[in-house]
Order: structure tokens, then C-alpha cells, then sequence
């Protein structure tokens, strides 16, 4: 059955429009390179900037069982890349694909130059190495991407002027289509690398609150990974997995729960003695003055919440707004039952550490009137599971 280049190539383009790893793109062309217009074999080496050459990506057919991938790189100097650039192939043939057999015969033609005819010559003796029928260039702009190796036809016939051209067509799109997801890459790894300083400077910032207030070292490494633990447990028992950026945004949260501790003074938070009035509403000014200070941090605006609202109650008499029930926000509640758990089995300033029992029994008595049953429960639950 004759194959509808025309239609091959619009689906392919349509295809290579969703595709964004260059790998994945150039395995899918070679692939229906070689099943469509039943080819020996197909390969492609793809410009790579470390090795400073053109590396083998992709290898399908008889000859992809003989070549190893990624081991085979040929250097940017080398005439065939030479070849490439220089010439741009069409000028000896026409179209921008080198046939073996045209190349063959043209060494035969006298008037060609001689400096040509070596290099051309050079170029043929890697096409037989490569067992290569065709090689076809990818350009971008002027830049040299790829380059694509075509076998011979299982039939043994030569390629028509139809077949080529749909090669040439494909691959120009190819390179198109390489470049925008070479670039898709490099801004997935530069917002890769911009998140992950981005919760480094947070966990900056959590040390900054720890060194501050000597007597919870540790309090809020200890807080953020309850928090996770209750919150992959809720997810289980509600058989639904809470999504990446819920957990994110809880596990910044807890680590930043605190955070407004940095505006109380020091002789506050480290007094041993019972907190006058006054202190003890410096210190409930500590959710408002960590919300003032992550505001202006765009990538915080999930975070803020649970910032906010982690001393709210179940039952309404929490701050800083007096939230009661549900209108407490998921991430505050579970916070509140991990900083609460924590803070009453820590030594304070004012106090020694509870036992853990009696901590944990003093979680079970406030359930329904400090603490959100559900996250309550869940916490209960991992406690008797010896998870706590």
C-alpha cells in the first residue's frame, strides 16, 4: 500500500508539537522513519555542547543492534560535520540530503574541484562505515543540530524523489521542533534551579528562627516532617493523594510557621518566668508579623494560610481571627496538632518537656475544641502505629 507522505508528515508535525524531551521527539521520527518507509535502519546524532561533537541518540533497525547508543560521538571538526556546514549539501545535489549513490557518481565528474572530490570522498568512506544510504542535515537557522542516517530500503529499490523529499521535509521540522524542546529543557532545569534556592533560602530562613529562639532547636524540622506524615495519612484514609504543590505548600509552611518570632524580642521568648499580659500578646503577634514578612514573596502566596492560621481553634477562641471549624484552612490545622505535640514535648523556658504519653493524651482531650478532629484522629492513629 503506497504511503500519503503529505498526510505522514502533517501528523508528525501535529505530533512533535507536544513532545518537549528532544530525545523522546527524535526516538519517535526515526521510529516511523524506519516502520513507515520500511528502511534497514535510521540514526541520528543530535549536537551535544559537553562532548563538543554530535553524539548517536538514537539508533532503529538492524544497524541500532551493532551500535551502541551515547558511545559513538563524531567530533565538530570532522569532514563530515565540515561537509555539513560548509556546503549545505544542496548545492551539488539539489536538495539537502547526500545520497550515497549521487556522491559515488559525482566523483566520477571531472570539472568538480579537487579539494571537493577529498572531502566528498572522506564523507563516503564514513557512509559505508555507517552503512548509510542517505544523510540528511537538521538545521536551525545556520546552526548544524543533527544530522540523520537513513539505510537502505528493505526492498532494495532506490528512493524516489517523493521519498526524499518527505525526509527532508521531516527533518527540516524535526530540527524545529528539537530546538523548541531543547529550549523547553533549559528553562525546565533553569525553574528547577530557581526552586530549589528558592526552598533552600527557606530553610534559611527556619534556621534564622531557631537560632533566635534557643529553646526550640529542632522544633521546626520536627514540626514540618509530622506534618507530612499526617498529611500522607489523611490522603490514604481519604483515597486520594494530596497533590504536589498541597504538599509543598504545607511542607514551606510548617517550615516557616514561626517565622514571625523574628519580630518578638528575644528576652520574651527566652524568659523563664511566666509571661506577663503584655508578652504574652507580643507573642501571639507572631502569625500577623510572618505573613507582613513573606507577603511580598509571590511564590509564598500558598504558604500564607497556614502561616496565618496555625493558633486559630476548633472551637473559635484560637488568633488571629477567631476561625472555628472548617474555616480553619487543612494546612493550619494539621500544623497546629505537630507544633502543639511538639512544643508540649520540648523543655521550655518556663517548663520541663511533658512525657510523651501524657502529650499525646492531652492532643486526644482538646480534639473538637483546640484541635480539628480529623487531623486529631489521624495523629492519634500514627501514635498507637509507633510512627510518633
Amino acid at each position: 500500500m503506497a504511503i500519503d507522505y503529505k498526510k505522514e508528515l502533517e501528523n508528525a508535525a501535529r505530533n512533535m508539537i507536544f513532545v518537549h524531551d528532544p530525545d523522546l521527539l527524535i526516538k519517535m521520527i526515526v521510529r516511523m522513519m524506519v516502520n513507515k518507509a520500511k528502511i534497514a535502519h535510521a540514526s541520528f546524532f543530535l549536537h551535544n555542547k559537553e562532548k563538543q561533537g554530535y553524539l548517536l541518540t538514537v539508533s532503529k533497525g538492524s544497524l541500532g543492534k551493532k551500535i551502541p547508543i551515547d558511545l559513538i560521538c563524531i567530533d565538530k571538526d570532522d569532514v563530515l560535520i565540515r561537509f555539513f556546514r560548509e556546503h549545505r549539501s544542496s548545492f551539488l545535489f539539489g536538495r539537502e540530503a547526500l545520497l550515497y549513490s549521487e556522491a559515488k557518481s559525482a566523483l566520477k565528474n571531472v570539472k568538480l574541484k579537487q579539494e571537493i572530490r577529498q572531502q566528498l570522498a572522506h564523507v563516503l568512506y564514513q557512509m559505508e562505515l555507517l552503512e548509510a544510504a542517505v544523510c540528511i542535515p537538521s538545521y536551525f537557522r545556520d546552526e548544524l543540530l543533527g544530522f540523520l542516517l537513513l539505510g537502505k530500503k528493505d526492498n532494495g529499490r532506490k528512493f524516489i524523489d517523493e521519498e526524499l523529499d518527505f525526509f527532508v521535509a521531516l527533518n527540516s521540522n524535526v530540527a524545529m521542533a528539537i530546538r523548541n524542546a531543547q529550549l523547553f529543557k533549559e528553562l525546565e532545569y533553569q525553574l528547577d534551579r530557581k526552586h530549589q534556592l528558592f526552598v533552600r533560602t527557606t530553610v534559611a530562613l527556619a534556621a534564622a528562627i531557631e537560632a533566635k529562639d534557643h529553646y526550640t532547636r529542632g522544633h521546626t524540622s520536627r514540626v514540618t516532617n509530622l506534618s507530612i506524615e499526617i498529611a500522607r495519612r489523611i490522603g490514604q484514609e481519604n483515597k486520594k493523594e494530596f497533590d504536589a504543590k498541597f504538599l509543598e505548600n504545607l511542607y514551606i509552611a510548617s517550615l516557616l510557621h514561626d517565622i514571625g518570632k523574628i519580630g518578638v524580642p528575644e528576652h520574651i521568648l527566652n524568659k523563664r518566668s511566666g509571661l506577663t499580659v503584655g508578652e504574652r500578646n507580643r507573642i501571639k503577634e507572631h502569625p500577623m508579623i510572618g505573613v507582613n514578612i513573606l507577603k511580598p514573596i509571590k511564590e509564598l502566596e500558598g504558604v500564607l494560610s497556614g502561616v496565618r492560621h496555625h493558633h486559630e481553634r476548633f472551637d473559635g477562641l484560637g488568633y488571629p481571627d477567631g476561625l472555628a471549624g472548617e474555616q480553619i484552612p487543612l494546612v493550619a490545622s494539621i500544623i497546629s496538632v505537630a507544633d502543639s505535640f511538639d512544643a508540649m514535648n520540648t523543655d521550655r523556658p518556663y517548663r520541663l518537656a511533658l512525657d510523651k504519653q501524657d502529650a499525646i493524651n492531652e492532643i486526644r482531650k482538646l480534639s473538637g475544641r483546640q484541635f480539628s478532629p480529623q487531623v486529631s484522629e489521624v495523629f492519634l492513629e500514627l501514635c498507637k502505629e509507633g510512627k510518633i
